[in-house]
Parts: C-alpha cells; structure tokens; sequence
C-alpha cells in the first residue's frame, strides 16, 4: 500500500512516517517545512531509499495535493498550523493552512478515490465545555481561531464523508509530546520547552498558579491511535471522532515536578531551578481530560505510555539529542 503522510517533516508526521516504513509501506511525505524539519526526515530517507520520497509542497496550493496523491491508498494529514497563541496572532494565516489547505486535501483525496482519509483534529474544539472528562460527542464554544479551524475540519470531513461516500476519521489529540517535539521557536509547546529551559539552568514561567491541568499524551499512544484508524476494519469505527490521549490528568506544577526528577538523574542541579508563575494564558482553558472509552470499544485503543512513562522516554532523547 502506498501511504501519503503530510506534514510528514514535523514532530507527529515524522515519527508516523517511521513506523509506516518500518512496517513496509511505501510512503510519501508532502511537507513546505513551514514548522517540519528535514532532519526529521533524514535517516528514513538514508534508510529507506525505495520505499520513501519526500515531496516539497503546500497544502495551501491544490495543485500540489493533487500531485501528492496520485495512486496513493490511505491519507494521513498531519499538516496544520499548530499553536492557540500563533492563532491569536495570525488568524488568517492560520486558517489560510488549517481550513483551506484541509479542504483542499479533502477534494484531491475524493478525486482520486483514497481508501481512508485520517486526519488530526485537536482537543482544543472542547472550547468552554466545562464537562469533564471531554466526550467526543459534547464539545463547547472554540476560544481560538485554531480551536476554529480544528473544529471546522471535522465538520468538512463528516460532509465529503457522507457526500461523497468517503471514509474519514478525526483523531483528537491531546496537548502530544515525545521524541522530535522541537523546543526552540516562539511557540514551542510546554513540556519541550521546559525541558530545555531546565536544561540550561533557566527559571520556569509557569502561566498562572500552575493548577491547569492537562491530559498528556506521549507519542507512541499516538502513533497507536493513527495505525488503528488505518488498519480497523470495523464498519461502525469508520465516519468517526477520537480522543487521542491516555485519560490522565497532570497539572502544570506535577509536570514540572516530574521533569525535574527525571532531569536530575542526569544532571542533581536541575532540580535547584526556578519556578516563577505569571499569567494565565490567553484562549488557555483550566482543564483538560479525555474519555478514551469509545477508541477502546470501536478501535481496540489500548495506550502503553502513562505521562510519567512518555515523559521518562522523552526526558532521555532530549538529554541526548539537544
């Protein structure tokens, strides 16, 4: 089977590009390495010559999603513009790749008749939902033009699902860390970011009392979730939403906690650094908590990697690899 991954060259896309070569699909990566990086992306392409090409390409143009699935089987569609503070600022940039380069991988994937079209969505579409754990079928009002955008893919999907007969499936994921999670950038997420802060020796600024919580993910439960969605042969599992997480909640303060244990198996001074708390954080919402029942039922969900586990493993490629 022939496999399109775009935004193949970022975090969650490069490391679902690897597991779909080690297991000998053939697999092509549509990436404009707006946030991706090709060093993501170098050892598969060393490794595998044959069954790897690497598209330079965007989303935004349909012509290119045209090109990106010619004979291709399954889509999984990993390309967006990540980040609700990002969103804040450049709302229409935003949209721009996470609403109209969606559609348009929508229409190239219907035109040339995709087996199952697998895409990320975001646990931020809860919104204001204050139910908790999050269900997928009770969400809340966007407080992001990202929420916005996430929330729209899912309805784009369940109309060409249901219009065009296609087979679709949202994974919602939630706040994912893990190996090549980059922690450099003005939007780095919270746990590569600390990592290297702590690392230096530099204080942490953790937004607000530090009592938001937060249902981690590690990348491998991900990556779980994603082949799932591929492989399932489950009529009912089709057509349909999933929280993507491992059911726990953390708040900010045991994440940092967690960190500096971890951390101070390599380096004791670690644990000495400081943590300032400042503001909460604009479109941030208090908590955050999935219900994983309906991936398990439907899909055979079962993730390995608890927040402490995930973060044991990540805490260790970041220590060797930044």
């Amino acid at each position: 089977m022939k496999i399109l991954v775009t935004g193949g060259a970022g975090f969650i896309g490069s490391n679902l590009c690897e597991q779909l070569l080690e297991k000998s699909y053939q697999v092509v990566c549509l990436d404009n390495f707006a946030t991706g990086k090709v060093e993501n992306l170098l050892p598969l392409l060393n490794q595998y010559p044959q069954n790897f090409k690497l598209m330079v390409g965007d989303i935004r143009n349909l012509d290119d999603c045209k090109k990106a699935v010619e004979g291709i089987d399954y889509v999984f569609h990993e390309a967006a513009l990540g980040s609700v503070p990002r969103s804040i600022n450049a709302p229409a940039t935003t949209n721009a790749v996470n609403v109209s380069g969606f559609l348009n991988m929508l229409i190239a994937a219907r035109d040339v008749g995709v087996k199952r079209f697998i895409y990320a969505a975001s646990s931020s579409t809860y919104g204001d939902s204050k139910s908790l754990p999050k269900v997928e079928e009770v969400i809340g009002r966007p407080l992001s033009p990202y929420a916005v955008t996430k929330y729209v893919n899912e309805l784009y999907a369940d109309v060409f699902a249901h219009t065009y007969n296609m087979e679709c499936i949202g994974l919602r994921y939630f706040n994912v860390f893990g190996r090549r999670q980059d922690p450099f950038g003005a939007y780095a997420a919270v746990i590569p970011l600390f990592v290297k802060k702590l690392m230096a020796y530099e204080s942490l600024v953790i937004n607000g009392d530090g009592e938001y919580s937060r249902d981690f993910t590690y990348i491998d439960n991900v990556i779980q979730m994603n082949m799932l969605a591929m492989t399932t042969t489950n009529p009912d599992a089709v057509n349909q939403i999933y929280n993507t997480a491992f059911g726990e909640m953390t708040t900010l303060n045991q994440l940092v906690d967690y960190l500096k244990e971890y951390l101070s198996e390599f380096d004791p001074e670690i644990a000495k650094v400081e943590v300032i708390h400042g503001q909460n954080r604009l479109g941030d919402i208090p908590h955050s908590l999935a219900c994983i029942d309906k991936a398990k039922k439907l899909l055979g969900y079962t993730p390995k990697y608890s927040i402490r586990d995930g973060l044991k493993e990540a805490v260790k490629w970041y220590w060797h690899n930044i």
